[in-house]
């Protein structure tokens, strides 16, 4: 496929919360063309919302929308995938097949449209606020130009890796479920905050706060962890101290199993 985003047409099936965030940033980006954007689904007000919000088009169909478009991006329940998929099947002419649903592995795709183009996407929520995360993987039919695409449709919401779909699993508990993760040790701080007198509202911010700015700075010194935190720890200070707790604790342990057993959830779903 050559990429020509006056040109191109893109389809869109399922217009929840987290297509609606891809669509808007690539749209917010000019990286999409308004009317060569197609959306589908069977809440037709979700994809009248999303026509009106944007000025997309509005299919009544999955068999009209993959007769207008070049590219199809599958963003439905996961449970849903076959059903899907059949009704693709009826007018589908080797467009390049973008998805973000979770635990469908790429050779589900294939096993209803074995000559496809495939690349799986795992985003994760904080695509929403355009600082999200996420991973793609392709199938041997995707070529170059293909991949392109996919990657730089998908850093209208914040950044990109590429990787083997073997990895997907962890990824997936990784930074798909991570931000549930991190909301819970955001919280768990501000809530001993709050037991030594802090407003938790003060104390949220401030957690949520230095959460967000410790990450930037992460991002932004190459990922150099070890030297970040001495940079932070004054010897016999109070950072010492409660790095000290957390060096005493179980902490590794706790996070070896939390990542470990969400692995496997997400085997076990694919």
């Amino acid at each position: 496929m050559d990429i020509n985003l006056k040109d191109t047409r893109i389809g869109v099936v399922g217009c929840g919360k987290m297509a609606s965030a891809i669509l808007g940033g690539a749209f917010k980006n000019n990286f999409l063309v308004s009317e060569n954007v197609f959306v589908y689904d069977k809440d037709l007000e979700a994809s009248a919302r999303l026509c009106s919000k944007y000025n997309f088009n509005e299919a009544y169909s999955i068999k009209d929308l993959v007769s207008n478009v070049d590219i199809i991006f599958i963003a439905v329940k996961p449970y849903n995938y076959r059903e899907v998929l059949l009704e693709i099947k009826e007018n589908y002419n080797n467009q390049l097949i973008l998805s973000i649903l979770a635990g469908v592995k790429i050779k589900k795709y294939e096993a209803i449209l074995p000559d496809a183009p495939i690349v799986r996407i795992m985003p994760n929520t904080p695509a929403l606020v355009n600082e999200g995360i996420s991973a793609l993987c392709f199938n041997e039919n995707v070529d170059e130009i293909d991949k392109e695409f996919a990657l730089k449709f998908m850093q209208n919401c914040g950044n990109v890796i590429a990787t083997a779909e073997d990895k997907i699993d962890v990824i997936t508990a990784l930074s798909g479920s991570g931000p549930a993760f991190y909301f819970e040790l955001i919280h768990l701080l501000a809530k001993s905050a709050q037991k030594l007198g802090l407003d938790y509202k003060d104390a949220i911010m401030l957690s949520a706060q230095t959460a967000l700015g410790s990450a930037k700075m992460l991002i932004e010194n190459e990922f150099k962890v070890d030297e970040l935190i001495k940079n932070v720890t004054t010897p016999g200070g109070c950072t010492e101290v409660g790095n000290n707790v957390l060096l005493n604790s179980d902490i590794d342990i706790v996070f070896d199993k939390l990542i470990q057993d969400t692995t496997n959830k997400a085997i076990e779903l694919g």
